[in-house]
């Protein structure tokens, strides 16, 4: 029985939706394991757009050459780069992520707004699967014997704490959407702001700079987006305060009580220290200057050893210094051109009660803060916020208002788009088929010889420096 374009659609979002629970929720989860699941996303994104024969443009010309000139320049350095098979794999890393957003964006479009529904139903599942293993966690700590709290052991899933960060910027604004749609019940919409505020406790609890930064330019953007706009800047506003309320109650109030110190507070992160990230902005700044026309190569910033990352915490440095600055001017006019497109369908409709235009709102909120945080953190390295900005970004894709009738797709521009798809996949696969069952072994090694943390760029272990 052969399956309709939408049934496929509905397959893939199921595995996706899967692959995120585990990704994410699950205890054993971390930086390699979602990796992983970033991989295995690619591949179902693949084999869905190739069930696909046909399909309207979902970029415009310039956008598409664009798009091809980045990767034929990517191809290019890591031609000269000095490990090409790891250059090439970021090279996968971007075109698989590319295949991501275009499933995504062909299942809005063949699925309607229910699928709308079903995106904030998910996004609310993690958020509460999160949320319940938070609050556990900390009902534990406070009720074991130890005189001392750490409300950093209380985050799970992530290698590190800006990594959940990074997936609260891309969760945060879309969790508001119910408290915008009009004609929704009371008692849900008091059960989602509960949940809101509990995740702006965790957000304020576990201290990532990035976060609160990211949010904060989402809301002075979303001020001027209209009456909308500013509902969902109140609703965040409101749920912040609630947030830091309950985060006094327990970490101040409750913990006095009991005799116990908290460690490591969210008042000790008010600082405006780099947090050790001046040294590797210089490093990636010299790498610019030395080879800007192609970079030392994708993911080439890690070839080079330093005692703090393997990736510079900052994404215009990054990709300058990797694949070049002729490379990133063209990913900045690209990401420029995109969000100033989607800016101006959200001023034209800026009336609208739609739950459409009310979804894109908030999945602007979501990019926005996504890009002002990686001007300080590697959310365009981590393999999980790789996959949140491809959905987002394929979200808005599928959302988009085009000013002229969409016409077809070329077919040769189409199956070239496959066939590349294919390959990065395929070569994420074989790195991931040859590293993984020894990748414990490889980490205990770096530890024994270097001593100190793991620095996570591919895998945990990211330094590819031999």
């Amino acid at each position: 029985m052969t399956l309709s374009v939408q049934q496929r659609g509905g397959v893939f979002l199921v595995a996706v939706v899967c692959l995120l629970v585990l990704g994410i929720c699950a205890p054993f989860s971390g930086h390699d394991w979602q990796r992983v699941m970033q991989i295995a996303i690619g591949a179902c994104a693949v084999l869905y757009g190739l069930s696909v024969a046909r399909v309207e443009r979902l970029v415009n010309r310039p956008t598409a050459q664009g798009l091809a000139l980045i990767v034929v320049l990517g191809l290019a350095s890591a031609m000269l780069a000095h490990q090409p098979l790891w250059a090439l794999a970021e090279v996968a890393l971007f075109v698989s992520c590319g295949a991501i957003a275009v499933a995504f964006a062909l299942l809005r479009r063949h699925g309607g707004e229910r699928l709308d529904r079903a995106l904030i139903l998910i996004v609310v599942l993690l958020c509460l699967i999160k949320s319940i293993q938070y609050l556990y966690a900390g009902t534990l700590a406070f009720a074991s014997a130890e005189r001392t709290l750490d409300p950093d052991l209380l985050l799970s899933g992530f290698s590190n704490k800006r990594f959940y960060g990074q997936f609260q910027t891309f969760t945060l604004p879309l969790l508001a959407l119910p408290l915008l749609i009009p004609g929704l019940s009371r008692s849900l919409k008091a059960w989602v702001f509960a949940l809101l505020c509990v995740w702006w406790l965790i957000a304020i609890g576990g201290g990532t700079r990035g976060t609160w930064l990211g949010m904060g330019a989402a809301g002075m953007v979303l001020a001027v987006l209209g009456p909308w706009g500013r509902r969902w800047l109140g609703w965040q506003l409101a749920a912040l305060l609630g947030g830091l309320l309950l985060y006094w109650l327990v970490f101040t109030v409750l913990a006095d009580y009991l005799g116990i110190a908290v460690a490591n507070g969210a008042s000790d992160r008010l600082t405006t220290s780099l947090s050790g990230r001046g040294p590797i902005w210089w490093q990636a700044w010299h790498m610019l200057t030395e080879r800007p026309w192609l970079g030392f190569g994708p993911m080439h910033f890690a070839d080079i050893a330093n005692k703090i990352a393997a990736h510079p915490h900052q994404a215009v440095l990054q990709w300058a210094s990797e694949w070049g600055v002729p490379s990133a001017l063209c990913v900045a006019l690209l990401a420029w051109h995109g969000g100033w497109a989607t800016f101006g369908v959200l001023r034209e409709r800026a009336l609208s009660a739609e739950r459409a235009d009310l979804l894109r709102l908030c999945l602007f909120a979501a990019l926005v803060g996504a890009l002002v945080q990686s001007m300080v953190d590697g959310v365009i390295v981590m393999p999980n916020s790789q996959v949140w900005l491809a959905l987002v970004v394929g979200w808005l894709m599928g959302l988009h208002v085009w000013r002229t009738p969409p016409t077809v797709e070329m077919p040769l521009a189409w199956a070239a788009w496959k066939t590349l798809g294919v390959l990065a996949v395929g070569l994420l696969i074989f790195i991931a088929a040859r590293d993984v069952p020894h990748i414990k072994q490889a980490q205990q090694q770096y530890l024994d010889a270097h001593g100190g943390l793991l620095q996570p760029r591919f895998w945990a272990q990211g330094v590819i420096a031999r």
